[in-house]
């Protein structure tokens, strides 16, 4: 049995035009952690985190140190809704 999770992270700050998304993909890269990181037009930035429970934790608690130019005011982290083991995405990508 896999202890995988996923979860999505809204991340709230100065966290766009910072190279904070492709920072956010590289450190999941390392961690093994696939999922997104993409703009939201109110100025968040929306993670998703998908794999083992200690990686995506890992990836969650980096989010507040992000890129550095950013400045993170918040990470909101709730359990990602219907998404199956099956169903995560590969890789990690920006948009």
């Amino acid at each position: 049995m896999s202890d995988r999770v996923a979860r999505c992270c809204l991340v709230a700050g100065r966290v766009q035009g910072v190279f904070y998304r492709a920072s956010t993909r590289q450190r999941a890269l390392e961690l093994g952690v696939t999922g997104y990181a993409r703009n939201l037009a109110d100025g968040r930035v929306e993670v998703l985190a998908c794999g083992e429970s200690a990686a995506v934790s890992a990836l969650c608690e980096w989010l507040w140190t992000g890129s550095p130019a950013s400045q993170v005011t918040s990470v909101e982290i709730e359990e990602a809704e219907g998404l199956e083991p099956d169903a995560e995405p590969e890789g990690f990508r920006t948009a």
